[in-house]
């Protein structure tokens, strides 16, 4: 049995997973609808990025068993560009950090950009890119790596940067 989960706050990493379910015919659900994660054979979990982790990520797969005929795909969701290995780097490490020990070694792992809409941010959210915001224009020119300028660059600002042509690499690991 396959499954496509999602873990989102704002609906980004959901659309993702809609939409990839419409096209692959597999059905999807919030993780905080799976019960036993070890029923599924292939697991694709889209989450979006919050705080260097991924939306329930590790609550959902805390009792995952690594098997040889499972397949598991994480597809992280966020407004760094997938293209930046820098970016992607420090992604990986979130994601490995939230994982049980050997999944993230058997795990495929993607990167999509996402959206925001700061006028949809919970008060939290807004203090913290506030905070982040702040710290990042404060940085030397030379510090600000092309996530930080983009960070302060869209501040404040509706950006979506969702790319469904993306879902074809998530289609092709499952073939």
């Amino acid at each position: 049995m396959d499954i496509i989960i999602y873990g989102t706050q704002y609906g980004t990493a959901k659309k993702y997973a809609k939409e990839l379910s419409c096209r692959t015919e597999i059905p999807c659900a919030s993780y905080e609808e799976i019960n036993d994660i070890n029923i599924y054979s292939t697991i694709v979990y889209i989450g979006s990025l919050y705080a260097g982790g991924v939306q329930g990520m590790k609550k959902t797969m805390a009792n995952y068993e690594v098997g040889k005929d499972k397949k598991l795909i994480v597809v992280t969701v966020g407004l760094a560009d997938p293209t930046d290995n820098e970016n992607t780097d420090h992604i990986k490490g979130g994601v490995k950090k939230q994982l049980p020990v050997g999944v993230y070694e058997q795990a495929t792992v993607l990167h999509f950009r996402g959206a925001i809409d700061y006028t949809k941010l919970n008060f939290k959210h807004k203090t913290m890119m506030g905070l982040l915001v702040r710290k990042a224009k404060n940085l030397p020119e030379e510090k600000k790596n092309a996530e930080v300028r983009a960070m302060i660059e869209t501040y404040n600002q509706v950006v979506d940067f969702v790319d469904y042509e993306s879902l074809s690499s998530i289609i092709d690991e499952l073939k």
